[in-house]
């Protein structure tokens, strides 16, 4: 589940802020945001936050702590339990009364963005390329569904043909569209083989491999750095998750009010 969790907190800062708008459900005239196209039969963990968010309001006596902290934490401690860096989180998030159907739909980077359109959707948000690459090592966890990658497994021709060769038996050329695929070599575990796989042309997104292109861009150098320095990679993702959990917090009088 760290994976979800921690994929679940980057969909919900991207679409307005880290406002723990992507928890709300649907409800009598009100559209949340669980049915975009990046999150519908894909983003899941809720029942998660819901039983962390129990279970803090009992040992708090009361209903004290945001659904948005209770995320950033929960994100935080997947990526620890995972092998990754405990950074610190910072707190004070209010939640959001609102939810936005169409930003969730348009503001969340899909896999199949080019270079140039996942450093400008970064940027759209407060984010550089440092943190694309860093934050795009959250894929060192995880599995993805073939719909994500199918185009590329049969498509592209910047892949290594053996890992296709080996991917192809998850995802056919037809069908199993929900059928996954490890985004890494090793996708329990927060370490650097992410990075390692884009070296040789085994990113499992078209987005991954857009980082490196073998052609000396902008981030080729950020890959190849970061896949010799897991220290550097730890320590970077921190400040860049801060950073993230940083956009457009609701805070003072905005959002929800705990007492």
């Amino acid at each position: 589940m760290g994976a979800s969790l921690l994929r679940m907190h980057f969909h919900d800062c991207f679409v307005n802020g880290c406002d723990g708008s992507v928890l709300l459900d649907d409800a009598p005239g009100f559209t949340g945001e669980k049915t975009a196209a990046p999150n519908l039969n894909s983003l899941r963990g809720f029942y998660v936050i819901d039983e962390i968010k129990n279970a803090v309001n009992e040992a708090c006596h009361g209903n004290v702590v945001s659904c948005a902290d209770i995320l950033a934490i929960a994100a935080r401690d997947s990526v620890a339990a995972l092998g990754g860096p405990p950074y610190m989180v910072l707190l004070g998030r209010r939640d959001s009364r609102t939810a936005s159907l169409n930003d969730a739909n348009n503001d969340i980077p899909p896999p199949v963005f080019n270079f140039s359109q996942l450093l400008s959707n970064f940027e759209s948000h407060g984010l550089d390329l440092k943190d694309l690459v860093v934050l795009s090592g959250g894929h060192t966890i995880g599995q993805s569904r073939c719909t994500n990658f199918k185009d590329r497994l049969y498509n592209e021709t910047n892949i290594d043909q053996g890992f296709a060769s080996v991917v192809r038996n998850y995802c056919p050329r037809s069908g199993g569209d929900n059928n996954t695929a490890p985004l890494d070599a090793t996708p329990a575990s927060f370490d650097t083989a992410y990075f390692n796989g884009l070296l040789q042309g085994r990113g499992l997104l078209h987005s991954d491999q857009q980082l490196f292109k073998g052609d000396h861009g902008a981030s080729d150098g950020l890959v190849s750095f970061y896949s010799a320095n897991p220290y550097a990679f730890w320590a970077d993702f921190g400040v860049s998750m801060v950073k993230m959990g940083n956009i457009r917090p609701l805070t003072g009088n905005l959002g929800h009010f705990y007492e």
